[in-house]
């Protein structure tokens, strides 16, 4: 029955479902893991960058994206929609400041940005974006960190994963996961969560790490410093 339903994005099945929304979450789920961490002092985002071949530049694929000076994000599923995603927070965020002339709100930046993607799940000629972000940023009232999904739902998170290892993943941050975490510990914690479902052996240019701290300035983490990372937890 729900086969005759699953073309169509603006109907829904007789179970109440829109299935089209379903199949983005099979595509986040079929991505490589991402995850975040919100510690005390700052936000931690960390991912897999996984290349399909040896023969690509890995410096061209970058999964964790700067939306302002104070916010990033990182996704799980399909690289080209969270281009297009990343582009519309940007202007969201330069928007906002031309009207206020401050910068955006974490809060603010995630809702306008879920509702985007709302917009396309019940739009006709369109299709739901194939990813789940994890935004993460420190503004006045401290640190933050949110989970967006392709429905358009958001939910803040202390810490969390998306993408093919997220059970897994989530399991190990429930243990490991404590209120008063330092932003440096957290950085251990996330690396240590990927190693926990990673295939072959981590390095400086199958991970990526992206962190926000007390002095509101979100940054990646070039190679030589997460292979310092590495070097402290052998």
């Amino acid at each position: 029955m729900s086969s005759q339903y699953s073309f169509s994005l603006t109907t829904f099945s007789p179970s109440g479902k829109l299935v089209q929304i379903e199949y983005a979450l099979n595509a986040v789920q079929s991505g490589p893991t991402s995850l975040a961490i919100k510690s005390r002092n700052g936000v931690v985002l960390a991912t897999e960058k996984k290349l399909s071949s040896t023969l690509i530049d890995e410096t061209t694929l970058q999964k964790t994206a700067k939306l302002t000076d104070h916010i990033g994000m990182v996704y799980s599923g399909m690289g080209p929609d969270s281009r297009v995603i990343v582009s519309k927070a940007r202007k969201e965020a330069e928007k906002y400041y031309r009207v206020y002339k401050e910068r955006i709100p974490v809060v603010q930046l995630v809702a306008r940005t879920a509702s985007v993607m709302q917009e396309y799940t019940q739009s006709g000629g369109v299709r739901p974006f194939g990813v789940s972000l994890l935004v993460g940023g420190y503004d006045e009232q401290g640190p933050h960190l949110y989970q967006v999904d392709p429905s358009g739902s958001f939910w803040a998170w202390k810490a969390s994963a998306i993408g093919k290892n997220m059970v897994n993943a989530n399991t190990f941050l429930e243990k490991r996961y404590t209120e008063d975490l330092e932003l440096e510990d957290a950085i251990h914690t996330a690396i240590l969560t990927l190693k926990e479902g990673f295939d072959g052996k981590i390095t400086n240019t199958n991970i990526e790490i992206g962190v926000v701290s007390e002095d509101k300035h979100f940054r990646i983490l070039n190679p030589t410093e997460i292979d310092d990372y590495l070097q402290e937890m052998q």
